[in-house]
């Protein structure tokens, strides 16, 4: 059996067409998604459906080479930490950025429930912004 760690490194730790089935497989139906204010992608998404438009199909056509590098796990229970460094270049401007992060999630049953995202989002809003002239 899988540990509530064990299911939230597969959603990282393997190709982005693996983690995103692996993320896919483990979502409640009514999981709640929040992405942090100032990130561009701010609110809460609930259900995988929302999920999947809201954040990362927008990730992927967005950005170039994004990634969600994780270094540090912590379980808690029901609740997973995962901190590491986002990555990529903005498409629309050409910058690339990295920025420090923090996915907070709770779990029940093998299913994420609830994933509260925690982010240096002034370092991503700089990638957003075009250079004035």
């Amino acid at each position: 059996m899988s540990t509530n760690l064990d299911l939230v490194r597969a959603t990282y730790e393997g190709s982005s067409d693996e983690n995103g089935r692996n993320l896919l497989a483990v979502l409640a139906p009514n999981v709640e998604w929040t992405e942090a204010e100032g990130f561009p992608y701010a609110g809460t998404y609930v259900g995988p459906e929302a999920i999947v438009a809201g954040v990362f199909r927008r990730l992927a056509t967005e950005w170039t080479g994004y990634r969600a590098a994780v270094h540090t796990y912590l379980e808690d229970g029901d609740r997973v930490a995962a901190f590491g460094v986002y990555s990529g270049t903005y498409n629309a401007t050409g910058k690339s950025m990295r920025a420090a992060f923090a996915h907070l999630y709770e779990l029940k049953g093998g299913k994420i429930m609830r994933m509260m995202q925690y982010v240096d989002s002034h370092v991503v809003q700089q990638a957003l912004l075009a250079d004035v002239k």
